[in-house]
C-alpha cells in the first residue's frame, strides 16, 4: 500500500519538477493528484482536505527557498504537514522492565503489518532487544509461515 502511494507521489511530484514554477495553477493540479492518491489509499477524507489546505496555503504564501526546486519545496511541506497531522512530535518507545513488551499491529490487508513486524524485530535486535514474532493472524492460513521466513531470515524466534 505504502509503495503504491510512493509511486503515486513520485510521479505527482514529477510533474511540478517539468513545470518548475510554483504558482497557484501547479499548486491545484498538484494537489488535486496528491488528494486523488490519499483517497485510493483508504485516507480518511476529513484528514486529506485537512491536509490539502494547509498544504496549499503555505504553498502559496512561502516563497521558494532559493536552495529548493518548486517541487522539492512542496515536497517539504508536504512532508511537514503530514508529520504535524501525525502528531508532530517524535514518539518513543517505552518498554517495560518487569514485563515482555508487546506491540500490536493491526491493518488493512496487504498493508505491510508482517512486514513491518520484521523491520520492527530486527530494529529491536539491533538495539540489544530479545524480540520474539508471534502470529495471531486468524484468517490469514499463510501469514504464519511468511512470518516465520522472515524471522528466519533475521534471526529471530517465531511463534
Amino acid at each position: 500500500m505504502f509503495d503504491a502511494l510512493q509511486e503515486k507521489f513520485q510521479r505527482v511530484f514529477k510533474t511540478l519538477r517539468v513545470q518548475g514554477v510554483l504558482n497557484e495553477q501547479a499548486v491545484d493540479e498538484t494537489l488535486r493528484e496528491v488528494r486523488l492518491a490519499l483517497l485510493e489509499a483508504d485516507v480518511n477524507f476529513k484528514v486529506v482536505k485537512e491536509l490539502l489546505d494547509r498544504v496549499r496555503v503555505r504553498a502559496l504564501g512561502e516563497e521558494v527557498r532559493a536552495s529548493l526546486t518548486p517541487e522539492q519545496e512542496v515536497v517539504r511541506i508536504v512532508r511537514d504537514e503530514l508529520v504535524q497531522i501525525l502528531g508532530g512530535d517524535t514518539a518513543f518507545l517505552t518498554f517495560s522492565k518487569d514485563y515482555p513488551t508487546v506491540f500490536l499491529l493491526v491493518g488493512l490487508q496487504g498493508s505491510g503489518k508482517t512486514t513491518t513486524a520484521g523491520k520492527l524485530a530486527l530494529w529491536l535486535a539491533k538495539k540489544k532487544r530479545r524480540p520474539m514474532l508471534v502470529s495471531t493472524d486468524v484468517y490469514r492460513p499463510a501469514a504464519r509461515e511468511q512470518l516465520a521466513i522472515i524471522a528466519k531470515a533475521i534471526q529471530v524466534p517465531c511463534f
